[in-house]
């Protein structure tokens, strides 16, 4: 069985185990690029994250060889073979862009990404409502992700990486008066998020393979938006420290830096890298 779009454009969260029916207080998320995958084991009665694994690939792959990946995966990690309550699928792609929500017509998916993503009469599209900014996330999942995870699951969630950051972020800056830049880093590539004022001026994202590539699309969103590299405050999120090259020269070209932090209260058996690490996917459930 195929998986067909809702229409909310989202699915609902499976309840039961597909095979054995049976409750459990375990759910999954997974985190799926191009790049890698990850995934997350949280136990809800105790608010506990039980597993936390991530897989880099050596190099960018296909959907279909990602999806081995996936696969793999699956045969080989014990904890993935638990009856689990909810899941979760997070897409992790640049095949996304966001519809303010008194423009969106779902009947027109196709014309709001073709501007700005390539894309094919077979593809299939989805979209994710966001509260927080009364917009619409339209984007191109990858189904064949998603038809693995039906077989083995039943029925999901799935949603994607922007909207994830995007919920979290703008509820974390609820407070703020200053413009913040959001950087989410991953191998190869990045997200970003211009705030101030709880609003989002700018959502993008861009594939890096030198840190030169990586601090020129920073500067030159600022650029854009006319915030100044000696004012506005870069904020890192996601696989960065401060003994990284990608730091190092963000350092150098922008005066105020900080790490952020996720949205979210877990005990920890199994620990992220620091509190900002795997953002979207533990900020998930």
């Amino acid at each position: 069985m195929k998986l067909t779009q809702t229409e909310t454009g989202q699915k609902h969260m499976a309840q039961t185990n597909k095979t054995t029916n049976k409750l459990t207080n375990i759910d999954l998320s997974i985190q799926i690029s191009l790049s890698g995958l990850s995934f997350c084991i949280l136990n809800t009665d105790t608010n506990t994250v039980i597993e936390l694994r991530e897989v880099i690939f050596e190099k960018r792959l296909n959907p279909l060889e990602a999806l081995d990946e996936l696969k793999s995966l699956f045969t080989k990690e014990n904890a993935l073979q638990s009856n689990f309550k909810n899941v979760i699928i997070i897409h992790d792609n640049d095949l996304a862009t966001l519809v303010p929500k008194s423009l969106f017509n779902k009947n027109h998916l196709a014309e709001y990404l073709k501007f700005n993503s390539k894309i094919l009469k077979s593809d299939f599209i989805a979209y994710d409502p966001i509260q927080e900014n009364t917009s619409v996330n339209v984007y191109i999942p990858y189904v064949n992700f998603n038809n693995f995870i039906y077989e083995k699951f039943g029925a999901f969630v799935y949603k994607h990486v922007s909207t994830v950051l995007i919920e979290n972020i703008l509820q974390i800056e609820k407070e703020s008066e200053t413009p913040k830049v959001f950087v989410n880093i991953s191998t190869n590539h990045f997200e970003i998020l211009v705030t101030e004022k709880e609003q989002l001026n700018l959502y993008n994202s861009f594939s890096y393979s030198t840190k030169e590539d990586f601090i020129y699309y920073i500067l030159f969103t600022a650029e854009q938006l006319n915030l100044d590299p000696e004012s506005f405050q870069l904020v890192l999120l996601g696989d960065v420290d401060e003994n990284n090259e990608l730091y190092e020269i963000a350092y150098k070209y922008i005066r105020n830096i900080s790490f952020g932090k996720r949205n979210s209260q877990y005990k920890y058996i199994a620990k992220p890298k620091s509190e900002y690490s795997n953002f979207a996917l533990l900020n998930s459930f």
